[in-house]
């Protein structure tokens, strides 16, 4: 099989450096501090880096699948570089241009370690099923050899594709050194070490240490405006705020539609409800206003497109009329809402049903689209503007409490802008964008109430994950 190396935002790493004395080396190195001054976005997993103390060596390995173990190399062997697999006590991995060395040069804790040169790595042929919290491995230079660089690898998909994981770690030192990762995923996860750079110079790599993780929380259903009022919204007939259980949003009069849908997803919000279809004016807002009815965008060449999807609420029967009222539709060119719109929503319940929820805030941008009957700039008489683009927001968090105290700088934000035309097709992963670039056409604070720590990196973060 041909192996995919990709690249994702997915999580972030924390990365621990510290030396560990042993036998066969001299003296501890003094710990080694390591700044990051932002996180380093190599369309994979962002890295935070700070020290922590080796303390644990020649620990048995735990065979696992939902539980955390520690791969100590000892109980198989392999004795060429050539690709092969092994069986280790955690399980089968797949070593290519690598060995389970055993000389005097290796660096190692008991009578084993992997060995490995050029680009060659060490995976996981196994899955664990409820996914991981964190990994942790020691790794040295091989005998005098000089300097290399490696990166941790994760799949999501069985080993079909792979991302890296965490920054880039340089290995330069004869001491073991032990770094840790942050993963915090909650699906089926499995792991490895990949060399980057360094040719012919060897790294040693002991004690691969997996912990498990933790029980998924219950989903539950969230305030919809948890991270905030993305337009302060209020009374004002052009930012006129409507919150009801299933979402909230704000109107603007002057356009005849939404400025936003703020709406929070999980589980515990869908349900077997069948899609209702019953489109209708929502009487909720001012009778002063123009408010579209179900024919206003008849024969426009444009879809009544949902912002906070149908399927998105499918718990209750009447959960699943409210996604109709027209104040949650946006004229779309069908193209974009049936195709590209369309999977993104179905990738955001994939997710759901992974045991995260996500919170989501989605609109309008610009004026002046291309429908099945060509370019609009307005429909229903001019009362009603078409967008040139459509955005969404998604934060992703497993399941929890306290949402806004969770987030950090490993949590993962998708962004997409999508040209309102008749050009697209199913992929949305190509019109990923930033937070900052969203907030930058359509003058809205999103995410507001995220600590300040993280705001800026994680807004300013274009996400590379996977796509389905």
């Amino acid at each position: 099989m041909k192996t995919r190396f990709l690249a994702l935002p997915l999580a972030l790493a924390t990365l621990f450096f510290s030396c560990q004395p042993e036998n066969l080396v001299p003296a501890t190195e003094e710990a080694q501090t390591i700044s990051v001054d932002e996180m380093i976005p190599v369309g994979e997993v962002f890295a935070e880096m700070t020290l922590g103390e080796d303390t644990d060596k020649g620990e048995q390995a735990i065979l696992a699948r939902t539980s955390g173990f520690t791969e100590t190399y000892e109980s198989g062997s392999k004795t060429a570089y050539a690709t092969g697999s092994v069986s280790f006590s955690s399980g089968t991995w797949s070593l290519s241009d690598a060995l389970t060395g055993t000389s005097s040069s290796d660096r190692k804790y008991s009578s084993r370690s992997i060995r490995m040169r050029n680009s060659g790595y060490a995976r996981m042929s196994f899955d664990m099923d409820n996914g991981v919290q964190t990994v942790k491995v020691r790794h040295a230079k091989y005998g005098s050899d000089g300097n290399s660089t490696w990166r941790f690898v994760v799949s999501y998909d069985g080993g079909g594709s792979w991302y890296y994981l965490g920054n880039t770690v340089t290995t330069s030192s004869t001491s073991l050194q032990t770094v840790t990762v942050t993963v915090n995923s909650t699906s089926r996860t499995r792991l490895g070490i990949m060399k980057t750079s360094g040719g012919s110079n060897r790294v040693n790599f002991d004690n691969f240490e997996i912990s498990a993780a933790a029980a998924s929380a219950s989903a539950s259903r969230d305030n919809n405006m948890t991270f905030g009022n993305p337009s302060s919204a209020g009374s004002s007939s052009n930012n006129y705020l409507v919150s009801r259980n299933e979402y909230s949003y704000a109107y603007d009069n002057s356009r005849g539609r939404a400025k936003w849908v703020s709406w929070h997803l999980s589980t515990a919000w869908m349900g077997s409800a069948s899609r209702q279809n019953d489109f209708r004016t929502d009487t909720s807002l001012p009778s002063s206003f123009y408010r579209a009815g179900s024919t206003s965008y008849s024969g426009s060449g444009f879809d009544r497109g949902h912002l906070c999807p149908s399927a998105d609420r499918t718990y209750t029967t009447s959960a699943n009329s409210a996604t109709f009222y027209m104040s949650n539709m946006m004229p779309q060119s069908p193209r974009n809402n049936q195709n590209t719109w369309n999977y993104f929503e179905s990738y955001l319940r994939k997710l759901a049903n992974e045991g995260n929820e996500i919170h989501i805030v989605a609109g309008p941008a610009g004026q002046g689209g291309t429908g099945s009957k060509g370019y609009a700039s307005t429909i229903d008489g001019g009362n009603i503007d078409v967008p040139s683009s459509t955005w969404k927001v998604a934060l992703v968090l497993p399941n929890g409490s306290s949402d806004v105290s969770r987030v950090n700088n490993s949590t993962r934000i998708i962004a997409v802008n999508i040209p309102n035309n008749q050009t697209h097709s199913t992929s949305w992963g190509s019109h990923r964008t930033s937070v900052d670039y969203i907030e930058s056409i359509t003058g809205l604070n999103l995410f507001a109430n995220i600590s300040n720590t993280y705001e800026g990196t994680l807004e300013a973060r274009i996400d590379n994950g996977p796509t389905n």
